[in-house]
């Protein structure tokens, strides 16, 4: 049985493919700071086959302590789900709370990097595999996107690089780099249910769900095949919107 390690496992995309992947026979480490959530997913799916482990990622003395902590059934890990990650604020760069930017760049950035290269070994021993969610943020920037945008274009970025580097150890590596995705994503960075709702409202997004499957599908591909980033999106969104600002007549 293969162990998946995946962060941010308390809602959305990651507790989806927490569920997805052990339904599929794989053992998970769901990671997150919520702890009646994980315990939530330890009772529904069972202890032998969801570990627990509660952390900020933003804590890396926590996160060692997890990672230090893991039971011999789930400390041999296959593949990393770099899931974690928010965005903040709407606001122009010149309004832009700069706590806010540094919470993106330490959650989406920084938590990333360290967690990726503390399971590297395991990784490369076990000739595993990383797959890491960014976003098309990253390649399509908006209005208020920012800090998010740059994090998201580091993760898409990072992850390709990643893939140059772990040439020859047959570690394979994917960019997935989702569009709208209706979780509490939107909840997070506004605070407002309204406003999530309004944003999500007649355009048929696509699911935390949608992800995971895509995610176990990529995982569970023949070792010699690699994905080297994959772009989705709702059939109702897409990537045009060049604006031009004109000079009042």
């Amino acid at each position: 049985m293969k162990t998946a390690f995946v962060t941010g496992a308390t809602a959305g995309i990651g507790e989806a493919t927490v569920r997805t992947l052990v339904q599929a026979g794989w053992r998970c480490v769901a990671t997150g700071r919520r702890k009646e959530r994980l315990d939530a997913l330890v009772d529904e799916l069972g202890t032998d086959k969801v570990h627990p482990a509660q952390f900020d990622v933003r804590d890396e003395a926590a996160m060692d302590a997890a990672i230090d902590a893991l039971p011999d059934e789930f400390a041999q890990v296959d593949l990393l789900v770099n899931n974690a990650g928010l965005a903040q604020g709407l606001n122009p760069a010149q309004e832009a709370d700069l706590a806010d930017w540094q919470t993106m760049i330490d959650t989406n950035v920084t938590a990333m990097v360290k967690i990726t290269r503390k399971l590297l070994p395991k990784l490369i021993e076990r000739k595993g595999a990383i797959i890491a969610i960014g976003s098309v943020a990253g390649s399509y920037v908006y209005p208020g996107g920012n800090v998010y945008a740059g994090s998201k274009a580091f993760a898409n970025h990072f992850t390709l690089a990643l893939r140059a580097d772990l040439h020859g150890t047959g570690v394979r590596v994917t960019s997935i780099e989702p569009g709208m995705v209706e979780t509490e994503f939107t909840l997070v960075r506004t605070g407002s249910q309204e406003k999530s709702d309004e944003l999500y409202r007649g355009s048929d997004p696509m699911t935390g769900q949608d992800i995971a499957d895509t995610i176990r599908w990529i995982a569970e591909l023949p070792p010699h095949l690699n994905v080297n980033r994959l772009e989705l999106m709702p059939v109702s969104q897409d990537f045009a919107g060049f604006r031009v600002a004109r000079a009042a007549d």
